[in-house]
């Protein structure tokens, strides 16, 4: 008779994910999720290969989530500039886990597509791509550097994002 099933897949990503808001990347293990599923670290890798998948699991939930969250915005450049920075602050381990090369290419790819169609109804089909790109660095760098504090000078970094967004916003415009 099979041993009945203990933990599922979707129990074990979202494990994952509070353990790395929680304890950083160096923090999830597979004995740290075990732990938390209730499991023995060995059943773990009956449902996830290695560490590495496992990582590789925690980064597309991550974008999933970031994506939905996107999709439901009103899909203005302003509203998906504001939903992931939000993001952002809610989920900063997982932003950052975003950035790595264990982040599934295809859900990276599903992830900016509400952002090129902003793009390309600012600065044109021609230019949505770049102008996508343009958005999403300017927008990720100021959310890295706000989360790492290293806005120093003072001032409300509150209004340096809405204004950082209007000067975007005019400059894709213009196109």
């Amino acid at each position: 008779m099979p041993t009945p099933e203990r933990t599922s897949v979707a129990q074990i990503v979202e494990a994952g994910r509070d353990i790395l808001e929680e304890r950083g990347r160096a923090g999830l293990t597979m004995q740290s999720v075990a732990a938390r599923v209730g499991v023995r670290a060995p059943s773990l890798y009956k449902r996830v290969r290695d560490r590495d998948a496992l990582i590789a699991a925690v980064a597309e939930a991550t974008v999933e989530e970031l994506t939905r969250r996107l999709e439901a915005s009103d899909r203005s450049l302003e509203a998906l500039a504001r939903t992931y920075r939000a993001f952002a602050h809610e989920r900063p381990e997982g932003f950052r886990l975003m950035f790595a090369a264990s982040a599934p290419q295809d859900a990276l790819v599903r992830g900016a597509a509400a952002i090129v169609r902003s793009a390309a109804d600012l600065a044109g089909e021609e230019h949505a791509l770049e102008a996508a790109r343009l958005v999403t660095a300017w927008a990720t760098g100021f959310v890295h550097m706000e989360l790492a504090g290293a806005f120093r000078l003072g001032g409300d970094i509150g209004e340096a994002f809405e204004f950082g967004l209007t000067a975007l916003r005019r400059g894709l415009e213009q196109r």
